[in-house]
């Protein structure tokens, strides 16, 4: 999309707060879920829900006229193809997408003029702590959250070669989706996995579903105040973006100290596109920052960084776009330098 097709008023409409959180509300109530196995009433849906039945019904008749539900006679309505999208259990992981840009986000994103005037996270002024304190304090957020970083493992990884490798360490793995991924490719390895405790508080279930528990040694401990040793690939998928330039060359750091010298680490990420126009990466990029205080990088950025940690990048690999956004993520394998 150039900026010369570019319609400001249509955006500004389609974007309007009043369609996200109007979505929001389908996905926290669990709308399409509950009619995933035929139509109901708004009445019945509020009795279950244990909301207020006309105010539902005006959500429902809203999110009918954005195509995820039909209105019928009745006040009922029916799941749409593109609604079944917001179901809990949907691939992809938009309910949860939603619901964590519903709540917390949405309110940091309110004062999003602190971070403009001071560079600093709006969700800290806000809520008086990090967004990660935040999520280990709240455990239904938390939940949401890891939820919404498992649901999808980067098309990269598919591409990237394992082999060899007898221990992989996944740092900042959350749930384990990822490391599960890698481990039923290469049935010889063994894995590490770790995150905070709040991260990982679902990983055993997963695993031990997945048949994996017994190759997995589950860690839940804050990167910064431990790593792994002994693992012959140190994984860190989107997990850069989360942090500043500073607190990532911090944790770069403490890796390559952790890490023998014949290991390797494989840093994947989104990456913004050093072209003009529309990406979707410049504006994830300030989610990061309202939210977390990180930052989406370029390619280049990405690489300084690794250079500066003490690394040299061996190899790179991008991945095409997840189908239906213009999302672009590159793999960077890097080995550490002057041993």
């Amino acid at each position: 999309m150039s900026q010369a097709t570019l319609d400001t008023r249509k955006l500004v409409v389609d974007s309007a707060p009043w369609v996200f959180q109007s979505l929001y509300v389908a996905a926290k109530l669990r709308l399409p879920d509950l009619l995933a196995d035929g139509p109901r009433t708004a009445a019945d849906l509020a009795a279950e829900c244990e909301v207020h039945p006309q105010a539902l019904y005006r959500f429902c008749r809203a999110l009918a006229a954005l195509g995820l539900f039909t209105e019928e006679p009745g006040e009922r309505f029916t799941l749409t193809e593109a609604g079944g999208d917001l179901r809990s259990t949907a691939p992809g992981g938009l309910a949860h997408f939603v619901v964590v840009n519903g709540e917390e986000s949405f309110r940091a994103w309110a004062d999003v003029l602190y971070s403009v005037r001071t560079g600093l996270p709006a969700f800290e002024h806000v809520f008086g702590m990090s967004h990660f304190d935040f999520l280990a304090a709240n455990a239904e957020s938390s939940k949401s959250f890891n939820a919404m970083s498992g649901a999808g493992v980067p098309g990269v990884v598919a591409k990237y070669d394992f082999a060899g490798a007898a221990v992989i360490a996944d740092v900042g793995g959350g749930t384990g989706g990822l490391l599960a991924q890698v481990l039923e490719r290469f049935p010889d390895a063994r894995g590490i996995l770790q995150d905070t405790p709040a991260g990982v508080a679902e990983a055993e279930a997963f695993l031990t579903a997945h048949g994996l528990a017994d190759r997995v040694e589950v860690v839940g401990r804050s990167f910064f105040e431990y790593l792994p040793t002994g693992a012959d690939v140190y994984v860190l998928s989107r997990v850069l973006h989360d942090w500043s330039d500073a607190d990532c060359l911090r944790l770069l750091r403490a890796l390559r100290e952790a890490m023998g010298p014949d290991a390797r680490i494989v840093v994947i990420d989104n990456v913004i596109p050093q072209v003009e126009g529309y990406h979707v990466g410049k504006f994830s990029d300030l989610q990061m920052l309202v939210v977390l205080g990180g930052r989406e990088r370029t390619a280049k950025e990405m690489t300084d960084l690794l250079v500066e940690a003490g690394f040299a990048v061996t190899s790179t690999l991008t991945s095409d776009a997840v189908p239906g956004a213009p999302r672009s993520e590159a793999l960077f394998e890097a080995r550490p330098t002057g041993n």
